[in-house]
């Protein structure tokens, strides 16, 4: 069981960090409205599927099973939808979520080093 997870996510990707002594595994989910383009019939009607966003955020939640504490990062409102989404659909992750903060676009390293910080982890961690 990893016991700490990053995710970094705005509206089009989700990069997930898990965090174990030692080690770090690297993970990308990529929001489906990037995989299958609607073409919209009227003015103003949506290109993305309806049910896009809870698929993008049931396979992020998927990613993070078995993670014992997940920090969620991002620039836009996207994590909050998640956390919305947690919140109504993914009840037994809810409780692992143990902060929630805005950033714009760190870079893998900074986003790990912030991470380690956050949940007080040794610097010495490999890729």
């Amino acid at each position: 069981m990893t016991t700490h997870a990053a995710v970094w996510l705005d509206h089009d990707e989700a990069r997930i960090y898990a965090l174990e002594p030692g080690k770090i595994d690297e993970s990308s989910v990529i929001a489906p409205q990037h995989l299958h383009h609607r073409h919209p019939k009227g003015r103003g009607e949506a290109k993305e599927h309806p049910d896009d966003a809870k698929h993008f955020f049931h396979a992020i939640a998927r990613s993070l099973d078995g993670v014992g504490a997940v920090l969620i990062v991002g620039p836009s409102s996207a994590k909050l939808e998640l956390i919305r989404y947690i919140h109504k659909h993914e009840h037994a992750l809810e409780p692992r979520i143990v902060g929630v903060e805005t950033s714009d676009h760190p870079t893998d390293g900074q986003l790990v080093s912030h991470a380690r910080r956050y949940f007080k982890l040794e610097d010495r961690v490999t890729r």
